[in-house]
């Protein structure tokens, strides 16, 4: 049992997610009471509440892995670096969503619950505790894509959504009964001390982590459970596709980090920059592959895509391949690279998600054709475009760019020769769909019927700036983002 003096010490270190609970009720309250000027207030509220998180978040940097709740739960500075990152991210969407969604207080309130799952899937140690937030993030998601319910388009994407979220749950639970009588524990690190100190049938073990890896490869949009994220972004309203390609996704990658690293691997003879897993099983080999796969069907479907959502869904999956390169080398350097990536992967998708939101309701269309001649119709959008284009790609002098070489540098670093060979090749291929949208929109004419100046909202605008700012000055220095990212991979110190 928990001592009541132990649970009150441990709220103590649950203020994020406190707030942001707190938030959420603030929201639905204010949503069902009529009064004036409903529109600004609630996203002002949302953005409060997020605000605060993002400060009561800072005030646990100085925590030393600490359990909470009976070990449901930890506090330690890969969840602190994630809580910052959720909130952050989040913050974004609302303001990108103010000029679209007025009056919508569920919307926000959904936000908020799906960043508070976010939260809960970074820090959750306990098999019960990461179904429970996968649940959080899932059917949150599910309303999310189907928002617009006028829409069919936004119907079917939900619909998928949840199919596809349900049975991939169903999967990742499967496995993780298979763990659990296993081992006898519902705790990741007591699973790797049962694994650690008693044979086991490593077959069974393999077993249960391809089920799990069902489940947060769902998430992170990892071939082969990569099916239902064309559809769903480009069915979804583009807020909200936004805050899934960053969002949920880097949630499932920081959950995945912490059931390699938590349940499945020890540290190599006390040194902290290795680890190895606790079965007899190339578990390396095996996310090799899955990365290999998932970069290369990600980039080749996205070569036919006329649909721009379409084309920047198959992207991420293609991104999600990438990332992956950093889980296969067990060592604090590849989680590194990972953190890494995610962040800078924040700043050039989500601002070429706002450019196409911004064009979207000027033009009435998401068609790559449409965005003929937008180089002298929004020269600003354009140009952010290009540059955000040219950091998914991976070329200087963008943060993309910095985030591949650290990722390729860390495969090759292992002496993982091949997959450095094939993350170059995908780069390559990347390159041609991805210069198509600077191609029509410099290099082909527009109509004379289509050929007025596009004036975009002032948020949008702004939002740009912000994220063109950052991916530029990180791809120049990027000093102080390793240096975060750093203190995000402390966790790796202990083996608790």
């Amino acid at each position: 049992m928990i001592n009541i003096n132990t649970l009150v010490q441990d709220l103590g270190f649950f203020y994020p997610e406190i707030i942001l609970t707190a938030t959420f009720l603030a929201v639905l309250l204010a949503d069902i009471f009529p009064f004036s000027n409903k529109d600004k207030i609630i996203p002002f509220i949302s953005l409060a509440g997020l605000l605060l998180s993002i400060y009561f978040s800072f005030q646990l940097i100085e925590v030393q892995d600490r359990f909470l709740f009976g070990k449901m739960m930890i506090v330690d500075h890969l969840s602190v670096f994630f809580r910052i990152f959720f909130a952050f991210s989040s913050l974004i969407i609302v303001l990108l969503s103010m000029p679209t969604f007025k009056r919508s207080g569920e919307y926000y309130a959904l936000i908020l619950m799906t960043t508070l799952g976010m939260y809960f899937m970074a820090s959750s140690t306990h098999i019960v505790m990461i179904v429970i937030s996968l649940e959080i993030v899932g059917v949150s998601s599910y309303v999310l894509a189907g928002f617009r319910r006028s829409e069919q388009r936004s119907s079917e994407a939900s619909l998928k959504f949840m199919l596809y979220g349900a049975v991939s749950t169903g999967v990742m639970l499967y496995g993780f009964s298979f763990l659990y009588g296993i081992t006898g524990s519902a705790n990741l690190y007591g699973i790797r001390e049962y694994l650690l100190q008693f044979p086991v049938n490593d077959l069974m073990v393999f077993m249960s982590m391809l089920f799990i890896l069902a489940g947060i490869g769902y998430k992170i949009t990892m071939v082969p459970f990569h099916f239902w994220c064309p559809d769903v972004y480009e069915g979804a309203p583009t807020p909200v596709t936004a805050f899934f390609s960053v969002g949920p996704k880097v949630a499932g990658i920081a959950l995945l980090i912490r059931f390699l690293y938590a349940g499945l691997s020890e540290q190599f003879s006390g040194v902290t920059d290795t680890w190895v897993p606790v079965i007899e099983v190339d578990i390396a080999l095996l996310l090799a592959i899955l990365s290999a796969v998932t970069m290369t069907l990600g980039n080749l479907a996205a070569l036919g895509q006329k649909n721009i959502k379409r084309l920047l869904a198959y992207s991420s999956i293609a991104h999600a391949g990438y990332i992956l390169m950093g889980f296969t080398i067990f060592s604090s350097e590849g989680v590194y690279a990972v953190l890494f990536y995610v962040v800078t992967y924040l700043f050039m998708n989500f601002g070429a998600f706002i450019v196409v939101d911004a064009i979207a309701i000027r033009l009435k269309s998401e068609d790559i054709e449409k965005y003929r001649g937008l180089g002298t119709r929004a020269p600003f959008m354009a140009f952010s475009l290009t540059i955000f284009l040219i950091a998914l790609t991976g070329l200087p002098p963008t943060a993309g760019f910095v985030a591949k070489l650290l990722i390729f540098a860390s495969v090759i670093d292992k002496q993982l020769y091949w997959l450095a060979v094939v993350g170059v090749l995908n780069t390559a291929v990347s390159l041609y769909y991805y210069f198509r949208i600077p191609k029509a929109m410099y290099f082909k004419e527009v109509s004379k019927d289509d050929d007025s100046t596009l004036v975009v909202s002032r948020m949008h605008t702004v939002l740009v700036a912000v994220m063109l700012i950052l991916t530029l000055y990180f791809g120049l220095f990027w000093e102080p983002l390793r240096d975060w990212t750093t203190f995000g991979i402390n966790f790796m110190l202990s083996a608790h």
